[in-house]
């Protein structure tokens, strides 16, 4: 008995040993390509392509992987920079997320100070660029270890475009690129390493359009009807409605038309709506409120009113199975550390802060697990993508401690090595946790459960969007 006991203790031993070893292998096949993928990164930053033309951004990262051996879907979903690349057979299917477009307005150099670049009036101040190189080095490193190992399954990377805005995942769900998949992975550029279970704001969006009828405001206003007195009667009824709506609810407006000249009545009027709450009945319900004061408006001011949603997500769904298993991941992997023009860099890019700013060793050190009752504040097209796979993500360190995201401090930052450290992590640590999932199924089974039993048993997706195309030229 003495004897098993000690043989089994050994095998077991050797199974941890090997284990180790295999992470290990994964760890610096990632790292030996450092050069390569911030290569990657640094041209993508540079074209920072807004949402849905994304075009050479789309184009190197399919590149990269039809090198690398993956069979590649391009133009999927009505999407011409939306794409899937796989390899493997069979079960299971793990999908990783990845996108590619930049935001308006945020124009930046790589340095600590306020520089724009002249000629490039956009810029990654979420860091996709980081995020699709990242989930592309990871996909390639796990295929690699699918096929050193002679494993059953498949690995996927789903190029996702236009998430500032676009709503990408949310046409890929609608034709039904994940309906196989058994779990997916994802990350996001942050200020901080961590890798818990939380939500986010559910959002619907979109325009509401005031016809008029034009008339000189001065000799004949009786004969005109005021478009934009359309949108500031709804705007009105609209913030009258704040005190009635649940306390975690958000509403946002523009004008984005109002007219041409202060001495015609507007013929036409636009104003831009954004609802958000953490559950998506509830962001649902107060939309359609505000569509009724919009309905109310046109008949107070004699005006015709057109309503169109342009954008509509839910919220994420955590699921703390997978998410316990990408953090283990991530405690593996831990953070990284700044060399001296690193801390020059970054100390600069704190002095700009209008905040007191965390330490900068924060880069180093992993936030602890824990599952997140109150949901970050902002949405995701992610959301959408969680409520029909199972799905874990985690936030890495691609900016300096302190950094909020859409701003020029993280453009800056994610144009140099600060960026590209804290890309590796993520990499690393998300084709540990998919090789975690290929050896052990039964955390899939388990994410499955809890899935089913978060959104009930009668859950049937339905898009926010509606039948609604994607919108491919809301950036032009």
């Amino acid at each position: 008995m003495k004897h098993l006991l000690t043989l089994f203790l050994l095998c077991f031993c050797m199974v941890v040993i090997n284990a180790q070893k295999t992470e290990q292998d994964i760890i610096k096949s990632i790292d030996a390509k450092y050069t390569e993928y911030s290569s990657i990164a640094r041209k993508i930053w540079e074209f920072a392509e807004l949402g849905f033309l994304e075009t050479k951004s789309t184009a190197l990262l399919q590149e990269t992987l039809k090198q690398a051996g993956f069979t590649i879907e391009t133009g999927v979903a009505e999407m011409p920079t939306a794409f899937v690349a796989s390899y493997g057979q069979g079960k299971p299917i793990i999908g990783i997320l990845g996108e590619f477009d930049a935001l308006p307005g945020v124009s930046q150099d790589a340095v600590p100070e306020r520089k724009t670049v002249e000629g490039r009036p956009a810029g990654h101040a979420c860091g996709h660029h980081l995020f699709g190189t990242a989930s592309t080095a990871a996909v390639i490193a796990v295929k690699n270890w699918l096929v050193q190992n002679k494993k059953q399954g498949t690995i996927r990377f789903y190029g996702t475009p236009a998430e500032e805005g676009g709503c990408g995942k949310v046409y890929m769900i609608r034709a039904g690129l994940f309906n196989d998949v058994d779990a997916v992975l994802h990350w996001h550029p942050s200020s901080e390493n961590q890798a818990s279970a939380e939500s986010s704001l559910a959002i619907v969006s979109g325009k509401f359009r005031f016809y008029g009828v034009a008339s000189h405001a001065a000799a004949a206003p009786e004969r005109g009807r005021s478009a934009l007195d359309g949108v500031e009667a709804m705007n009105n009824m609209v913030n009258l409605m704040r005190e009635h709506v649940p306390e975690q609810a958000r509403i946002h407006y523009i004008i984005s038309e109002g007219g041409e000249a202060p001495n015609v009545v507007p013929a036409f009027a636009e104003v831009e709506y954004v609802v958000r709450h953490p559950h998506r009945e509830v962001a649902k319900s107060i939309w359609d409120w505000v569509v009724k004061a919009a309905q109310g408006a046109a008949m107070g001011t004699e005006t015709k009113m057109e309503s169109e949603i342009m954008g509509g997500l839910y919220n994420l769904m955590p699921n703390a199975i997978l998410a316990k298993a990408m953090d283990a991941s991530l405690h593996k992997v831990g953070g990284y550390t700044y060399t001296s023009e690193e801390r020059a860099f970054a100390q600069k890019i704190q002095q700009t802060f209008t905040i007191k700013a965390p330490a900068l060793e924060t880069t180093n050190q992993v936030d602890s697990f824990e599952v997140r009752e109150t949901p970050f504040p902002a949405s995701t097209d992610v959301g959408d993508v969680s409520w029909v796979v199972p799905t874990a993500g985690l936030d890495t360190a691609t900016w300096v401690p302190g950094t909020s995201a859409h701003s020029w401090q993280a453009v800056a930052a994610g144009g140099m090595s600060i960026g590209y450290k804290g890309m590796m992590v993520a990499a690393k640590t998300v084709a540990l946790t998919a090789i975690n999932l290929y050896d052990n199924p039964k955390t899939i089974e388990e994410a499955w459960k809890e899935l089913k039993r978060r959104r009930g048993a009668d859950f049937k997706y339905e898009s926010l969007l509606g039948d609604r195309k994607p919108p491919l030229d809301f950036r032009k």
